[in-house]
């Protein structure tokens, strides 16, 4: 993958993260206030704690920090997945914030 198709992919992701925040405040009482800066999105929740993805471009990879650790993403196949276990990342996105939050969060795509 060349330097170019990486970042539209992971910029596609940071913007897929950015609008499943907005549906997610829409959708439920979650409150979750996310903030874009560069190749970074920080999601914090209403009791303080944080998500903080960003990019990592030398590695072409994706980047997530959460109170359950640090992950991180490479992309295979068309989607993002951890690359320890293999994981997709926004599946673990998803479980990350619902314990942070207090309640059952669905991050897609």
């Amino acid at each position: 993958m060349t330097d170019l198709e990486y970042l539209d992919r992971a910029e596609a992701l940071l913007k897929a993260v950015e609008a499943a925040c907005d549906r997610i405040n829409d959708q439920s009482d979650a409150d979750i206030d996310n903030q874009r800066s560069g190749g970074m999105v920080t999601l914090s929740f209403a009791n303080r704690s944080q998500i903080i993805i960003n990019l990592q471009k030398p590695l072409h990879e994706v980047w997530m920090a959460a109170q359950a650790g640090g992950f991180h993403y490479k992309l295979n196949e068309g989607r993002w997945v951890d690359t320890k276990d293999g994981s997709e990342f926004f599946a673990r996105l998803s479980a990350c914030a619902s314990q942070q939050a207090g309640q059952s969060l669905a991050f897609t795509a």
